[in-house]
Formats: structure tokens, sequence, C-alpha cells
């Protein structure tokens, strides 16, 4: 997979395959187009050069629809992205019932469902400027998850939170992890990482610098750009 803006080169041939029920965490520093490979998986970016294949289908060939294949991808965004004017409710259960047709009464009683796991129960009623960022980007994950999705895709979920706010946010998402579904994370969360990843992707000027376990990768790292970088962030 390549991806190039105006001449630059952001993505310099990544070439992986993530299995079933994996939890990959993508680390680098900033520019290092962790972002950009993520857009790229559901073709919110448009890849230069490459394929992307999800469930045995080519999703870059142009003949196939990118609309159903996105219906099995679960996407939670650094800024939320919740509809502002919507209640916290609708804002879970739109999609669902106006897209993917579902039965309305059983798309109500999932997201209840889920709103209680997210520690949101009190909030169906309330409008995303009545909430904390943590309590958003909840909604939000929420929301990714009323798709029944085959995986989701974390884009730095808690970049705009403070600490607190943040560990929120990192508790659903750990016991997310511990229910088996996919989930590809780009974070600067180390610690987090170190806990839920089963293999770590380190991403440095579009380049995959190191590909392993978290033991391999943060823990005990062999290369030295990696060892500058922990040091940093640590």
């Amino acid at each position: 997979l390549k991806k190039e803006f105006n001449g630059l080169k952001v993505l310099n041939g990544i070439d992986y395959k993530i299995k079933q029920g994996e939890k990959i965490v993508v680390i680098g520093p900033s520019g290092s187009g962790k972002s950009t490979f993520l857009r790229c998986l559901n073709l919110l970016e448009e890849p230069t050069e490459g394929e992307v294949w999800f469930d045995g289908v080519n999703i870059t060939d142009p003949q196939n629809d990118i609309n159903k294949m996105r219906q099995k991808m679960g996407m939670v965004f650094q800024n939320f992205n919740l509809f502002p004017h919507f209640s916290v409710i609708k804002n879970i259960t739109d999609a669902p019932i106006r897209v993917q047709k579902r039965n309305k009464e059983e798309v109500y009683k999932e997201a209840r469902e889920l709103l209680k796991k997210m520690g949101l129960e009190d909030k169906e009623d309330a409008y995303p400027c009545q909430l904390s960022g943590g309590q958003c980007q909840r909604v939000a994950i929420a929301r990714a998850l009323m798709r029944n999705p085959e995986i989701i895709l974390f884009d730095e979920p808690t970049s705009a939170l403070d600490p607190e706010l943040t560990g929120e946010v990192l508790s659903v998402m750990s016991d997310l992890a511990k229910e088996g579904i996919t989930m590809l994370i780009v974070t600067h969360e180390i610690g987090f990482a170190a806990q839920v990843a089963d293999k770590i992707m380190f991403m440095d000027k579009g380049y995959v610098i190191d590909y392993g376990t978290p033991e391999d990768v943060i823990i005990n790292p062999k290369n030295e750009r990696i060892k500058t970088f922990l040091e940093k962030v640590k």
C-alpha cells in the first residue's frame, strides 16, 4: 500500500495481513503515516498504489461497493464526529435503522444495552454538547458497535481528551479487546498498547520499522529508532 499527497510520499509500501480477532496497535511519531494508513483501509483516503482486501473482497476495485463493505467496518475518530443535532440515542440508532433497514424496536433495545455497557444509560436523551469528551467518545464507540462490525478502526481515539477522560475511553476499549472483536488502533498510549495488543506496528516516515509482540517492540525493543521514540514518550 502506497499513498502520496501532491508528490509527498506518506505511505511507502505497507504489506501486512490482519487475522480475525487480532488486536493490532499502530504507534510511532506524529507525521509517520499512521492515520493515513488507517483511513486507506476503508478508502476514506484512496491509496496511490496497492490493494486492500477485506473478507475476501478487493475493496480498492472500483466495481465493488465500498459503502456495503464499510457496513462491516466500524470507525472511531479523534474528534468523535457525532451529529450535534441528534440526541445520543439517535446518533447510535440512525444508521442501523435508516441504512441497514433493521427493526426499530430491536435497534433501540440493542442501543440501550450498549449505552449501559458504556456507563451512559442515563444519557440517551442528551445531546453531544451536554457531554464530556470522554462521554462523546464512548457514544462514538457505541455507534461503531451498533453496526455489528467485523473490525473496528480507532484513529487516535483519546488524543483530544485530558488524562482523566482518556482513562474512561481506554477502559472501554480494553473491555472490547477481551471480547474477541478485531481491532486496529492508532494511539500514543504506549502502556495501553502493551496491555491490549497482540501485535505492535511501529511506523516512521511512511515505513513499518518493526512489527511484533508488545514484548519485542515495546518492552524489549532492539531497534534504535524505537528506543529513542519510547524514551521521549515515557
